[in-house]
């Protein structure tokens, strides 16, 4: 019996990699700063020496199957180099290198005269070129004078067990005790605007005075349950040790007797008084977890803080502390009918990384 073997499509020259091209196209194809493009161009090859026919790789990587055969006559015709972009026709280039490096060597070492950061008009008139220009090299550089973010390492000699205590808390919580975040919101401001606010219309946002008239403060006790996101409140016009205190024994009232509670809350001095020492020694179902020093971010109840300033706080109007004290414990009341526990879902090491990837970034930078 005699078999034919039918062969479909064209015959594809064998596409072999050497160990170093391998590694190459292997790094180009995983690095987060590579262009997709050229990314997408690295798989493709990868894909096509290990086997795959156009075919079969056009579908794994969803691509057009003619996709894969251009790719793969480049890189067999022109290996590596051939997986770039070709040049492309256009106006010659009007910019030397030595200017861009003069542009950019100004805007990351030096300072302009008589302002903070440099703006591309100032650049411009000091290199001797177009703003337009000075906005292309920044923005090819992923560079931006104007913007300015901030930050908070922590100095805590005890940092990373600190850390690993309240997060291994969230992460595991014990059994048989309830967790709270806690923390006190000082000086909230019972602010009334100089003039009424005109409510929102269409075509138009609610607009409010920029001035106001204040009428007192008072300071907010929060303890938020990690487990059901409900929050223990106390509002007391100072946050003393002696508020702190009160605000303790309210939760020692309102938490069942026959569950030990686990206090998260920071640094404040008012936290660590000798009269406190003394009253959570009276009350060894109370333990204490200090987050380290400059890191709020750590406190859940910070996160609610921000829930009840956006909704509440900030476009609020109040004609005099009692009214202030009335609409926040109407805001907390109504929290607690509905109440949305907050997820935390970062370990420890987690943190550890993001924090050293950080570092490693700023370091060098001359700080």
């Amino acid at each position: 019996m005699i078999v034919y073997m039918v062969r479909t499509g064209r015959p594809k020259a064998e596409l072999v990699l050497s160990d170093v091209e391998r590694e190459q196209l292997t790094r180009w194809a995983r690095r987060r700063k590579s262009a997709q493009a050229l990314a997408l161009r690295c798989q493709i090859v990868l894909a096509c020496a290990d086997g795959g026919s156009n075919k079969g790789v056009a579908a794994e990587l969803g691509v057009a199957e003619a996709t894969v055969g251009k790719w793969r006559r480049r890189f067999i015709t022109h290996r590596l180099d051939g997986l770039l972009d070709e040049p492309r026709p256009g106006a010659p280039r009007q910019i030397s290198d030595a200017q861009v490096e003069a542009v950019m060597t100004a805007t990351l070492e030096e300072m302009p005269q008589a302002a903070t950061h440099w703006s591309t008009r100032s650049m411009a008139a000091k290199a001797g070129i177009s703003r337009q220009t000075v906005h292309r090299i920044w923005q090819a550089f992923n560079v931006a004078p104007h913007r300015s973010e901030s930050f908070k390492l922590s100095t805590d000699p005890q940092f990373i067990d600190k850390v690993r205590d309240v997060v291994g808390i969230y992460l595991n919580p014990p059994e048989n005790a309830i967790v709270l975040c806690v923390d006190e919101k000082a000086q909230i401001q019972a602010l009334n605007r100089s003039q009424p606010v005109l409510p929102m219309m269409p075509g138009l946002p609610e607009r409010q005075t920029h001035d106001y008239v204040r009428h007192g403060t008072t300071t907010l006790f929060a303890a938020l349950d990690i487990a059901t996101g409900k929050v223990i409140s106390a509002l007391h016009q100072r946050h003393r040790a002696i508020e702190f205190r009160k605000f303790l024994v309210r939760i020692d009232k309102q938490v069942p007797a026959e569950l030990d509670v686990h206090v998260i809350c920071d640094n404040y001095g008012t936290h660590k008084t000798a009269a406190i020492r003394k009253w959570l020694a009276a009350h060894p179902r109370f333990h204490m977890h200090f987050i380290p020093t400059g890191s709020s971010w750590l406190n859940l109840v910070e996160r609610w803080f921000g829930e009840l300033t956006t909704k509440l706080l900030q476009r609020g109007v109040h004609l005099s502390v009692a009214d202030l004290q009335q609409d926040l414990r109407t805001w907390i009341t109504g929290w607690n009918e509905d109440p949305r526990p907050y997820v935390w879902t970062k370990t420890a090491d987690d943190i550890f990384t993001s924090l050293a990837r950080y570092m490693q970034r700023i370091s060098g930078t001359g700080h």
